[in-house]
């Protein structure tokens, strides 16, 4: 499996509860916080119910 690199770029405060538990799931605690994270079907998912609040790097 890939893996890629999450970090949050954009703060949480107009972020809905589903997703600051969607960011927490993946590990990330505060901006401009990474998390290196396989690219499982599940996890692929989760980066994209908050493609909007973080910045995705293949490594």
């Amino acid at each position: 499996m890939a893996k890629v690199k999450v970090t949050q770029v954009r703060g949480r405060s107009g972020a809905t509860k589903r997703q600051i538990a969607t960011l927490e799931a993946l590990g990330i605690k505060k901006i401009h916080h990474s998390v290196e994270v396989e690219l499982t079907p599940v996890s692929k998912g989760m980066i994209e119910k908050v493609r909007h609040l973080v910045m995705i790097e293949e490594i």
